[in-house]
């Protein structure tokens, strides 16, 4: 192979950028089909409220306006899946209430869907939102998961009992972690809210939903991460419409960072709608509706208790956490706050007893799911703030506390790994020598002399540690099975020669910003010791590419480069 097709580890151009900075890129919302409409939705203002009545005769009356559906004209439609199962710690099934693509009888935060109104143009649609006339009956609401189990907390839904969708535990016995901890010499103690996050990328949601007579095929247009993902959970669960049916296009994407993982009632809803019209359907969310209804993330309420012996090593810790799932379970939403997060409790530290016990909870707030790391910053971030506050309390460096705890280092062949209390098995790392270098580079024996200089005068200096394992590029369909995912995982790749020796690639992984075309063209260059502009990528169109499961988790390089 010449050097000049050694791609693997140079730095190139990337291939996708001229499009974009001339303002050639083609989103959603850019797209125009002939005969569209425009959706738009009368959402309600109330967190808990009993619908009354509907009146949409005056609506439906004024100019432009084709149809409005409500919930009663969607009511035997499913209603869209949580992808995966989380048991009580007693094996009973979680709680999974139907999340409906509008509401028909009582609404349950803020932001709910009770009547979608579709026009000729997108103002005609928003004007005749003031003519539908709902009768609401307000009732309590409770948004704070730990209040929400409390015995007379307002209930989210009447058949889940104490708004518990489920409770879960992960390592040791509570039995033996509280023994440990009742013989700790020190004992950290931290409450904490680890708010809720909205997200808010640049491109917000946009759909348009096609239906094509003459085939009986239906075409979705999404902005997502996972258009195959997106095809089966609507068409299996929410629809009852075989695959071949329906084309999902994930056209180009601004930016998702897992908000745009999840199949919403929004695509569904415009999909079944552009049959029912015999019309193609866009809406295109608003960024105050994108603040009410793209998924939330975080929303924990958390006390963690770390054991310490005497010279500072941990002997135990114990953590409680009430997660928010909000009123709907969103796709991967029960994962987060268990598999994604309580796994990585034991983080680079050889604590010998972990309890980790969490309870998923309804409450009168939109659906919360993965964003943004799902899981994992909170672990780490009970951990090191743990770490920190222990230092603080018992008069240790933090940096010195840390190199107390940590697991030595081991390659994964001589030392073959090394087990976790919390499920996983690490199979290599190095941990001390990586915070060794760290404060080799910072320079931080010399700035503590500097931080004690400064204090003299007044003036403050601080450092901050953060030491942490991550958990990225999930995938094998075994392992998540075994862990409540209702679907494989995997990954899809295949490499078409050209008879004129160009290279078609073809890729579930979907690009919305990391430079997909770009990387894969980088890997597949370098094998094939062809240039990369030979190299197209393809990806985001499920009659193109045969199957995939998308972008999420640090997932792309690692599994679909692999495959």
């Amino acid at each position: 192979m010449s050097a000049t097709t050694a791609y693997i580890g140079k730095s190139v151009k990337r291939v996708e950028d001229k499009r974009f900075i001339t303002g050639k890129g083609k989103y959603t919302d850019d797209i125009i089909l002939p005969g569209m409409v425009h959706g738009t939705f009368v959402r309600s203002p109330h967190a808990n409220a009993n619908i009354k009545k509907i009146d949409i005769t005056k609506a439906k009356a004024m100019p432009g306006v084709v149809a409005i559906f409500t919930g009663a004209h969607v009511a035997a439609v499913n209603g869209v899946p949580c992808g995966w199962q989380v048991n009580f710690k007693n094996g009973a099934t979680m709680k999974d209430p139907k999340h409906p693509l509008l509401v028909a009888d009582r609404t349950k935060h803020v932001g709910d869907p009770v009547a979608f109104i579709i026009a000729n143009t997108r103002e005609q649609a928003k004007d005749a939102i003031e003519a539908v006339k709902v009768d609401y009956e307000k009732k309590g609401c409770v948004t704070n998961p730990a209040e929400a189990v409390k015995p007379g907390a307002p209930l989210v839904h009447d058949d889940v009992p104490n708004n518990i969708c489920f409770d879960w535990e992960l390592g040791n016995p509570k039995a033996e972690v509280d023994e440990a901890i009742s013989k700790s010499a020190h004992v950290t103690t931290l409450d904490f809210v680890n708010q809720r996050l909205v997200p808010n990328a640049i491109e917000p949601r946009s759909y348009i939903g096609s239906y094509d007579e003459t085939s009986d095929k239906y075409t979705l247009y999404t902005s997502t991460q996972n258009p195959h993902l997106i095809r089966l959970l609507m068409c299996a669960f929410v629809l009852g419409i075989p695959e071949h049916k329906v084309r999902v296009v994930g056209p180009d994407v601004g930016g998702g960072f897992g908000s745009k993982i999840f199949h919403y009632t929004e695509e569904a809803l415009v999909t079944w709608c552009s049959k029912q019209i015999g019309k193609p359907i866009k809406w295109t969310s608003e960024r105050a509706e994108s603040f009410l209804m793209d998924a939330h993330g975080r929303d924990h309420v958390t006390k963690a208790e770390m054991g310490f012996d005497k010279e500072g090593k941990i002997m135990a810790l114990r953590v409680k956490t009430f997660a928010n799932l909000g009123a709907y379970l969103s796709t991967f939403s029960t994962c987060v706050p268990t598999y994604l997060h309580g796994t990585l409790l034991q983080g680079l530290y050889t604590t010998p007893k972990i309890n980790v016990d969490v309870t998923g909870v309804f409450t009168h707030t939109n659906a919360v799911d993965a964003y943004r790391g799902a899981g994992r910053p909170e672990a780490t971030y009970i951990l090191e703030r743990l770490l920190d506050l222990g230092a603080l309390e018992m008069g240790m460096d933090p940096a010195e506390l840390r190199f107390k705890n940590f697991i030595p280092p081991f390659d994964g062949v001589k030392q073959p790994g090394y087990q976790t209390q919390v499920a996983l098995q690490y199979d290599s790392g190095n941990y001390e020598g990586v915070l060794k270098k760290g404060l080799e580079i910072f320079g931080y024996k010399d700035f503590r002399k500097q931080q004690k200089e400064a204090a003299k005068s007044g003036k403050l200096l601080g450092v901050g540690f953060s030491t942490y394992i991550e958990a990225c590029g999930i995938a094998p369909s075994a392992v998540v099975g075994s862990l409540g995912a209702r679907a494989g995982l995997y990954e899809v790749g295949q490499v078409r020669v050209q008879p004129t020796g160009k290279v078609s690639v073809f890729t579930g992984s979907h690009s919305h910003g990391q430079g997909h075309e770009t990387t894969f063209a980088q890997v597949v260059a370098d094998k094939l010791g062809i240039p990369m502009e030979d190299v197209d990528i393809i990806h985001g169109d499920s009659d193109t590419v045969a199957f995939g499961m998308g972008t999420y988790g640090s997932r792309s390089i690692a599994v679909g480069g692999s495959a």
